[in-house]
């Protein structure tokens, strides 16, 4: 459980922080699955990044496999896009 900013993340002190189903009001970003660790990994860098919720699951898209994440805070999801360095390989 990483401390961002110095402060406990109440959302995971309780268990809640990550959905178990995509939710509709969710903000989704797609990544193509190209490595057998990338979920892990992006569960990694999204607790010690960033604060909101968030949902990864994956998926079938057009005969393709992918990965599908959601953030509960539209801010996120652009962030996650820019600076997330496994995005970029």
């Amino acid at each position: 459980m990483p401390i961002h900013k110095g402060k406990p993340n109440p959302l995971n002190l309780f268990g809640c922080r990550v959905y178990q189903y995509p939710a509709k009001h969710l903000e989704f970003v797609t990544v193509e699955k190209y490595s057998y660790n990338i979920e892990t990994a992006l569960h990694t860098w999204i607790n010690d990044n960033l604060v909101g919720r968030y949902f990864i699951g994956r998926a079938v898209d057009e005969s393709r496999h992918v990965i599908n994440i959601g953030f509960e805070n539209p801010s996120e999801a652009s962030y996650f896009q820019l600076a997330c360095p496994l995005l970029k390989y």
